[in-house]
């Protein structure tokens, strides 16, 4: 699940719409209307994960790409890589080191269901007030930006992380995500060459290479 957790890791949009310090509930509505606006992303990531149990960080960047509301892809380079495929219907995860790949159903009421479900809706933004509680700032020194941070309300949300903080440049563009996950590790991802040009379906297909081994860890 951490994988996928990873993986779903992507791009929200704010608006320039208030004042310094803490938003009023008027603005965070706005706030909100204006983020379901979001369109496509991709962008260039540099990602830490922090285990409890490992003394260093494990440090992995790549590039990522999102389509609204269920479709995204994540390239992980270097010594390690990966790619994660998901249409909205089924997800992938393939290590080209080990010409080995991982299938998932997605819709079928497993555990994944839950975990895809809690991070699209912090995607989204669609009907976040009712599963998050969320706190939106706006600071203005060194230089403007947005701070939301997201906690979830139900007991399925709260078994994929504790809480999401959100960093947004005053241009619309995520500079940094914080996920405190339930057992105290963090992910801490930031973005750059990020840019909102429409993105082919086909990016969002995956095509199983020659030869490589499927395996299904949800056992369907």
């Amino acid at each position: 699940m951490r994988k996928v957790l990873s993986a779903t890791l992507v791009f929200l949009s704010l608006t320039n719409i208030a004042n310094s310090g803490t938003l009023s509930e008027a603005d965070l509505k706005n706030l909100l209307a204006r983020i379901r606006e979001n369109r496509s992303t991709q962008a260039d990531f540099q990602e830490e994960r922090v285990i409890r149990l490992m003394k260093k960080p494990i440090v992995s960047s790549g590039k990522v790409w999102f389509h609204p509301p269920n479709k995204f892809r994540r390239e992980v380079k270097g010594n390690s890589p990966s790619l994660t495929v998901s249409d909205g219907r089924q997800l992938w995860i393939y290590y080209p080191n080990f010409k080995s790949a991982e299938h998932y159903p997605l819709g079928k009421r497993s555990p994944l269901d839950a975990t895809i479900a809690a991070i699209n809706s912090a995607l989204n933004l669609e009907n976040i007030e009712n599963t998050f509680h969320i706190a939106a700032t706006r600071t203005e020194a060194p230089e403007a930006r947005y701070e939301l941070e997201l906690t979830p309300r139900t007991t399925s949300m709260k078994r994929v992380f504790q809480k999401l903080n959100l960093r947004i440049n005053d241009k619309l563009r995520v500079e940094r995500t914080d996920m405190l996950l339930p057992n105290s590790d963090r992910i801490v991802t930031t973005y750059s060459n990020q840019t909102r040009a429409q993105i082919p379906a086909s990016t969002f297909e995956f095509n199983l290479p020659p030869g490589a081994d499927v395996s299904t860890p949800l056992g369907q």
